[in-house]
């Protein structure tokens, strides 16, 4: 799995529009929103892992509820600021608010506050299946989207007032941007920051990621689930005697980046699922400020096949290419294939 077509030609030029800060802004305010119930987890945390280090933003993971959100496909995190909270420190609204993948995208509080973004100006992007949500919002009507290429045919068979593309990572139509799948969510955070502040910025972000290219050349058309694929998720999930609990110690100042991204890999193996270990007599937040809640007991953690160290000192997207490399020897190519195809990230 190497690194020359990870994301696409190296960018020469910007990638997207300007995003527009409105004037009483000192700098561009961005708001992340997921669902308490089941929000994806790389969709929303890389995101606001790669703003928050990138320091070129006031940024907020908000919530309809404060307290705790449980994410797919595993682990859970801590919400501090509400809608709520949020409306009251911005009444004049975000300039940028990112829409992951909720579980359900018809959340009418959730549509009800980005369409009023959207009128109050600020640029609404839909991530891998948020683009559900912004479709349900009435936002894409008579623009041209993308989207997850699982999703592509049943998102164009429900909304027929837009022009759905294939073989973008992401594609921007006026104030309106949205994704392919599950890893889409590094390269357009990449290119949000080269369009607010330039490509040098983004070029450091990316070399601390261990990424080389964020531009929004891909192929979607080498995704898809056929008969093996199938067969693989119905054994996996058949021989649950075989399953097992990868255990991720959580420590202050973790990159959850890459948490995110181990943790998503090796729990769409459907064999396996990675939990969160922390210290509950600690407050633990991570590199940019995530509190990820534990969810397991001391019984748990003896009960646990694997335990996964994720040092700083080895960049995210090494992080994911090792887990990538594990899981096919822990479960064979088959589901690793499977889980590449779920994240629709491009190994070739």
């Amino acid at each position: 799995m190497g690194s020359s077509h990870l994301f696409g030609q190296t960018p020469t030029k910007k990638h997207l529009e300007k995003i527009q800060v409105k004037k009483t802004h000192q700098k561009p305010v961005i708001a992340i929103i997921g669902e308490n119930q089941y929000t994806e987890l790389t969709d929303f945390i890389i995101p606001y892992g790669v703003f928050k280090r990138a320091e070129i933003a006031d940024v907020f993971a908000i919530a309809p509820n404060k307290g705790r959100m449980d994410m797919f496909p595993t682990l859970s995190i801590e919400i501090t600021t509400s809608i709520a909270d949020f409306d009251t420190l911005y009444p004049e609204g975000a300039d940028l608010v990112i829409v992951p993948a909720i579980h359900n995208s018809n959340n009418k509080t959730i549509i009800h506050w980005i369409q009023n973004q959207n009128k109050q100006g600020a640029t609404i992007v839909g991530i891998c299946d948020g683009v559900w949500t912004l479709a349900h919002a009435g936002l894409l009507k008579d623009k041209q989207a993308t989207g997850h290429w699982y999703s592509l045919p049943d998102l164009s068979k429900s909304f027929k007032d837009t022009i759905w593309t294939k073989n973008k990572r992401y594609l921007q139509d006026k104030n309106i941007i949205t994704t392919a799948g599950v890893t889409a969510s590094l390269p357009i955070s990449l290119a949000i920051v080269e369009s607010i502040v330039g490509f040098k910025k983004a070029k450091d972000i990316a070399i601390e990621l261990g990424i080389s290219h964020w531009d929004s050349s891909h192929n979607s058309d080498v995704f898809h689930f056929g008969w093996n694929e199938y067969s693989t998720a119905a054994k996996n999930l058949t021989f649950i005697w075989s399953h097992e609990t990868i255990g991720i110690p959580i420590y202050q100042g973790i990159d959850e980046i890459s948490v995110a991204l181990v943790a998503d890999a090796y729990s769409r193996t459907y064999k396996s699922k990675a939990l969160a270990v922390t210290s509950t007599n600690q407050s633990i937040l991570t590199k940019s400020g995530i509190r990820f809640v534990s969810e397991t007991n001391d019984e748990d953690q003896k009960q646990m096949q694997l335990s996964k160290k994720i040092t700083n000192e080895i960049k995210p997207i090494d992080h994911l290419k090792n887990t990538l490399l594990e899981i096919e020897y822990r479960y064979g190519s088959k589901t690793l294939r499977f889980v590449t195809t779920q994240l629709e990230y491009p190994t070739q």
